[in-house]
């Protein structure tokens, strides 16, 4: 069977929501056609979508190798990358006791590569939040919010941190005016 053939059934895979015969059909349009970027590429976000980053990581870094020009199979490969990434922060927050330090370094990275990333922003929110952070966190949960308006879990965070952050503003200034007096 040629590669179109195949891409022809993985689309209609795609259309039936059954990814993983989406993934079968691109794999064999890989082996028809080996040398075909996009075949990598497609192949690439189909795994993404199934959450199986290790593997979109490896077609989206073949698509990569095989098309350098192609941008969007280097953006391809960027949000897989900035998707691990976040997967890792994910772990470090999930220890006890968390590692929200660790978490920041991994977070930044991803945004770096996935400036769309809305767990990376989410995640980096939270993980401020754990320092005590709360200018960071507010400004992180904003992003988010702002990269998906109907989350409910990033406007909950920017609420909390941004009442935690005029509460301690209050006290603060509290504090000042009785050394003033």
């Amino acid at each position: 069977m040629e590669g179109d053939d195949c891409l022809k059934q993985a689309y209609g895979c795609i259309l039936r929501n059954d990814f993983e015969g989406a993934i079968r059909w691109f794999e064999r349009a890989i082996a028809a056609d080996p040398d075909n970027a996009s075949y990598y590429y497609k192949c690439s976000i189909s795994y993404s979508r199934s959450g199986k980053l290790d593997r979109a990581l490896y077609y989206a870094l073949r698509a990569v190798e095989l098309d350098p020009e192609q941008k969007a199979y280097g953006y391809q490969l960027r949000t897989v990358q900035a998707s691990l990434l976040v997967s890792s922060a994910r772990f470090d927050l999930g220890q006890q006791p968390p590692d929200p330090a660790s978490a920041i370094h991994t977070l930044q990275e991803a945004i770096e590569l996935d400036p769309l990333s809305f767990d990376g922003f989410f995640l980096l929110g939270e993980a401020y939040a754990l320092l005590n952070r709360l200018d960071d966190a507010v400004r992180c949960a904003l992003e988010a919010i702002r990269l998906n308006p109907g989350d409910d879990s990033a406007r909950t965070l920017f609420t909390d941190m941004s009442r935690k952050r005029r509460a301690l503003r209050y006290r603060q200034q509290r504090r000042q005016r009785r050394r003033n007096r």
